[in-house]
């Protein structure tokens, strides 16, 4: 029986460069190069802030209830959702924006003991399980509201 040659492992050149301090073997290689080049080699060693650019982003709401009321429907509720919603909130403050959850109750990650419902009330955003209530559909409507919903959609008054 013939026996094959033992297969040594190779490090990958990020394992290299974890090794000395880097996160990638690049980062190794450099660094070892200015050293040999009389360079001062300090790693990552100060930070810097900067601005994201604003991205212009579109939102089509579920709903648009005569009276100016926006409603968005929501089995699951993830971290982008909420996020969005702010910067929905932010970007149209007298829009009057109101969620319907299938499960108004669930929580907002496993780790979290925030449900959706809590979440809502804490962000100042009205809330309703399954439906949409008959109250809001008989809110009269409101001047302001409409606008802020003519506004935020693009409709001419």
């Amino acid at each position: 029986m013939k026996k094959y040659p033992r297969k040594v492992k190779t490090k990958t050149s990020t394992e290299l460069g974890l090794e000395h301090g880097f996160r990638s073997g690049l980062e190794d290689r450099n660094a070892k190069h200015l050293l040999a080049h009389g360079q001062k080699v300090t790693y990552e060693a100060s930070t810097l802030e900067y601005s994201q650019p604003a991205k212009l982003r579109r939102y089509t709401p579920d709903f648009i209830l005569a009276n100016g009321i926006v409603i968005e429907t929501k089995g699951r509720f993830l971290t982008q959702d909420r996020q969005k919603h702010l910067l929905i909130q932010q970007c149209h403050p007298f829009l009057d924006l109101r969620f319907v959850f299938s499960n108004p109750h669930q929580t907002i990650s496993k780790q979290s003991k925030t449900t959706y419902a809590m979440w809502c009330e804490h962000k100042g955003f009205k809330w309703a399980h399954t439906v949409v209530p008959i109250e809001w559909i008989n809110e009269p409507p409101n001047r302001a509201r409409t606008a802020a919903a003519h506004r935020a959609l693009g409709w001419k008054l």
